[in-house]
C-alpha cells in the first residue's frame, strides 16, 4: 500500500510517541476505513513516531499490504485471529485478545491506544489498556447500528446501539468525521467526542489522470457523458437510487453509460438486471484515480456512511458529486458552487440534481474546478497534526464519569 511522503516536523519540535492503533480492517482491504487508517499511520510513522498495529490475520491480495518502507524499525503489527463478520464476508471480527495485549503493552508500552472499530478485539484493546492505565480513545468510522436494518437484523438496531453507548463511553473520547456526526453520538447518549475529518491524496487523485482509452473502453465519447459511482455494491449504499436516477437520465441521454467502480454481494444481481452497465470492480491506486478522472459526474447515494472519503476523492479528481446532504457531502460541498446536495428524505431532488448536471456540460466544467479547489485544503498533515493534539494523555479513568452517566431511552 504506497501512499505519499509527508511532511516531518523539525527534530527539535518533535515530541516522539508511541501511537498502538486496534482495528478489525486495514490494509489490503479497501474500504475508507482501511484507507484513513493506512494514510494515518504514515503520518505518524513519517513524523517520527512509533505504531503498533494491532489487526486480524489479513487477508485478500497480498500485494496491497501496508509497507512501511523507511519507517520499517518504528512500525510493529500484532495480528490476532480473525472470523468473517456475518452477512458481510468481506470483512473479519477480531478474536478478543486482552490477555495478549496486555502482555505486549506491559513490554513495549503505548503512550496511548486508538480503537477504530467496535467488535470484540476493540473491547478487549480497551480492557487490556485500562489494567495497564493506558489512555484509550476510540473512533466511529461505521454506523454498524443503522447497516443492521440492510441485512435482517433490524430487530437488533436496539441492541447495537446500547452496545455501542457502552463501548464508546468506556473511552476517555471519541474521534468523529462531521460535526453532524457528533450531534448524533450525543443524541445517542455517546458526550465525550470531539471531530476529527478526513484528508485526500490530491496528487493521487487529480483531474490529470483523466484517460480517453479508459472512456474508450467505457463506449463513452469525449463529448458523450459518463455517469459514476464509486463504492461498495451492498445494500445499505442505496444503490436503488443509483438505477432509478439513471433511468431518467437515459431517457433524455441515451448515449449515456452508467459506470460502477466497485464491488460486492449485490453486482451479480445488478449485472443480470442492468446488463448495460459497465461493472469495473474494485480499482486501487493509480487506476482508481483514472477511473474516477475519468468521469463526468459523481452520484453519492448513500444515506449511512459516517463520512464517504468517496466525495473527497471525486472532488480532488475534479468531478461534481451529487449527493444527499450528509458526511462529507455536507461538510466539503458548497451547494451549487462545488456540487450539489439534497436533503436526506428527497430522492426526487437527487434525480433532478443529477439531471441538472447532466444536461450542462459548462456547469459541470465549473462545479469540477471548484470541487478541486475545495479538496486541495483537505491535508493529511494537518490532520495528522490534529489527531495527535486530540487523543487525550489523562488516564482512562476520566471516561468512568461518563460511563456512569443515565441517558433517555433508545
Amino acid at each position: 500500500m504506497k501512499l505519499p511522503d509527508f511532511h516531518v516536523p523539525a527534530p527539535q519540535k518533535l515530541q516522539r510517541r508511541h501511537i498502538a492503533i486496534v482495528t478489525e480492517t486495514f490494509a489490503p482491504d479497501v474500504n475508507g476505513v482501511a484507507n484513513t487508517l493506512g494514510y494515518l499511520c504514515h503520518g505518524l510513522l513519517s513524523a517520527g513516531h512509533t505504531v503498533t498495529l494491532v489487526r486480524p490475520v489479513p487477508t485478500g491480495d497480498v500485494s496491497r499490504i501496508f509497507d512501511a518502507g523507511e519507517h520499517a524499525d518504528s512500525f510493529q503489527e500484532i495480528r490476532v485471529r480473525g472470523v468473517p463478520l456475518p452477512r458481510y464476508r468481506e470483512l473479519q471480527i477480531g478474536w478478543p485478545s486482552a490477555t495478549l495485549l496486555r502482555t505486549s503493552w506491559a513490554q513495549s508500552r503505548p503512550d496511548q491506544v486508538y480503537v477504530a472499530t467496535q467488535g470484540p478485539l476493540g473491547w478487549s484493546a480497551q480492557r487490556a489498556a485500562r489494567k495497564l492505565a493506558i489512555p484509550v480513545c476510540a473512533g466511529f468510522h461505521t454506523n454498524f447500528q443503522t447497516y443492521s436494518r440492510y441485512y435482517g437484523l433490524g430487530f437488533m438496531q436496539r441492541f447495537i446501539t446500547l452496545y455501542l453507548r457502552l463501548f464508546h463511553n468506556r473511552a476517555a473520547l471519541t474521534l468523529v468525521p462531521t460535526q453532524r456526526m457528533q450531534e448524533h453520538l450525543l443524541s445517542l447518549g455517546i458526550p465525550q467526542t470531539a471531530v476529527w475529518s478526513r484528508g485526500v491524496d490530491c496528487g493521487q487523485f487529480s483531474p490529470e489522470s483523466r484517460d480517453p482509452t479508459l472512456r474508450q473502453a467505457w463506449g463513452v465519447g469525449e463529448e458523450e457523458l459518463a455517469v459514476l459511482y464509486v463504492g461498495r455494491l451492498a445494500a445499505e449504499k442505496n444503490l436503488r437510487q443509483v438505477s432509478a436516477t439513471f433511468d431518467r437520465l437515459l431517457a433524455i441521454h441515451p448515449r449515456a453509460r452508467l459506470v460502477l467502480v466497485g464491488d460486492g454481494p449485490l453486482r451479480a444481481g445488478l449485472a443480470q438486471r442492468y446488463p448495460d452497465y459497465i461493472f469495473c470492480g474494485m480499482q486501487t491506486g493509480t487506476r482508481l484515480a483514472q477511473h474516477y478522472a475519468s468521469g463526468d459526474l459523481l452520484l453519492f447515494p448513500s444515506k449511512t456512511d459516517t463520512f464517504g472519503n468517496v466525495v473527497i476523492e471525486a472532488m480532488a479528481s475534479g468531478l461534481p458529486v451529487v449527493a444527499y446532504d450528509d458526511g462529507a457531502a455536507a461538510e466539503h460541498i458548497d451547494d451549487s458552487v462545488s456540487g450539489l446536495t439534497v436533503p436526506l428524505d428527497d430522492d426526487e431532488a437527487f434525480t433532478r440534481a443529477a439531471l441538472r448536471l447532466a444536461d450542462r456540460p459548462s456547469l459541470r466544467s465549473r462545479m469540477g474546478k471548484a470541487a478541486r479547489l475545495e479538496a486541495l485544503s483537505l491535508s493529511w498533515n494537518r490532520l495528522v497534526e490534529q489527531f495527535l493534539v486530540l487523543i487525550p494523555n489523562a488516564p482512562p479513568e476520566v471516561a468512568e464519569d461518563a460511563a456512569r452517566q443515565s441517558y433517555p431511552p433508545l
